[in-house]
């Protein structure tokens, strides 16, 4: 038993590890209107300043998916903070546009070695027997530290003092931390092999998965280029339209959004493969009207009961698009299958955001959101009609 405990301590101990990174990923999210402030830039380079972050996740996925399997998960997590830490460096040293571009890449390259090697060193960590736990450990890791990152820095750039540096300097005292914990946890890969043998990974997809590839990498698209939205430009609708100049409030709007998410992952795995991924597809359309709703009539709660419905669909869909996926391809090109999805996945946080500031020029902020509000509906919607008439069968 005592074994147990101690097992579930560093699994614990993992999952926090895991959180804080994913924390400085969304660090900036509240903050944003004050960059432009200081710098005096556009909508669209505040989408285009998010984006980058997504380009350094898919590079990281592409090019190195797999390392932690190579060279064991503790140097592989500890790059991953080294380059949260040189991120939050960027950011404090901020003296123009390019420094956000450089701390922003920096993120998602840290994003992207901390998604898998996280997640698996978590599950390593468990007893034998608890793999269901820690998946949901790693799950609520995940998800919960992207909610923390705009709360926290919401809170700290309104109610304390230097609002573009403080938060950093706390993240930056935290990835110190986390890198103590790490450098305390055992390595779980037994026989860690040089980095030269680390190989770029080509997303592959198989004849008999595309038949549920297709409406899952829809679903996590689309749930995916609603965070993007969400994290990129709600604060300046709040701020512009809703008269929310508060950014504690901006940044709980947020991250209630990815709280959700987890919960939707709970669920998920409660209601199965074969009815999350119809469900989350609605919920996620639910959250779309919702949020064209917000757009139309200017209203804070139409935005909160979005990020909250919304949210709850893109972890059902998201879980139950992973699960259908994985279970659907042969094992020994998984891995590439599942890498696949995370690539589409993460193409949504970027394409679709970059679209909204391409479009906020000529159309505002509320013509360029209901423009996406209506692309990503209809994909949402025919990826449910698709898997309404198909269901995904559940697999061991």
């Amino acid at each position: 038993m005592d074994g147990d405990r101690g097992r579930w301590g560093r699994c614990l101990l993992g999952g926090a590890v895991f959180a804080v990174c994913m924390t400085g990923t969304t660090l900036p999210t509240p903050l944003y209107g004050l960059y432009q402030e200081k710098f005096g830039f556009s909508e669209l380079t505040v989408t285009v300043v998010y984006a980058v972050y997504a380009f350094g996740v898919i590079g990281v996925l592409l090019a190195a998916g797999d390392a932690s399997d190579v060279v064991g998960r503790r140097p592989v997590l500890l790059a991953g903070l080294g380059m949260a830490a040189a991120s939050a460096v960027c950011f404090l040293c901020a003296a123009g546009l390019g420094w956000l571009y450089a701390g922003r890449l920096l993120s998602g390259l840290s994003a992207g070695l901390f998604t898998g090697a996280a997640t698996a060193y978590v599950m390593d960590l468990a007893p034998p027997g608890g793999g269901s736990r820690a998946t949901f450990v790693a799950t609520a890791a995940n998800m919960g530290g992207l909610g923390c990152g705009p709360l926290l820095a919401g809170l700290l750039a309104q109610y304390a003092a230097w609002p573009l540096r403080l938060p950093f300097a706390v993240h930056l005292v935290l990835v110190a931390g986390s890198a103590a914990v790490v450098v305390r946890l055992p390595e779980t890969v037994r026989q860690p092999r040089p980095l030269s043998a680390v190989r770029p990974r080509r997303p592959g997809l198989p004849r008999q998965v595309r038949a549920v590839f297709a409406p899952a990498a829809i679903a996590s698209f689309v749930g995916f280029a609603l965070f993007g939205v969400f994290t990129s430009v709600s604060p300046a609708f709040l701020a512009q339209s809703v008269h929310v100049d508060n950014r504690a409030v901006s940044g709980l709007v947020v991250a209630l959004a990815f709280f959700s998410s987890t919960a939707g992952q709970l669920a998920a795995g409660r209601i199965g493969v074969t009815r999350s991924l119809p469900w989350g597809c609605a919920a996620l359309f639910a959250g779309l009207a919702l949020l064209a709703g917000a757009l139309r009539w200017d209203l804070l709660p139409l935005v909160v009961l979005s990020a909250l419905v919304g949210g709850f669909g893109q972890g059902l869909a998201f879980r139950g698009a992973l699960s259908a996926v994985a279970g659907a391809s042969p094992a020994d090109r998984r891995a590439a299958v599942i890498s696949t999805l995370f690539v589409v996945a993460y193409g949504g946080i970027s394409v679709p955001v970059i679209g909204v500031g391409l479009l906020t020029g000529p159309l505002g902020l509320e013509g360029a959101g209901l423009a996406f509000i209506v692309c990503m509906a209809a994909l949402v919607s025919a990826a449910a009609v698709y898997l309404v008439r198909r269901p995904v069968r559940a697999r061991a």
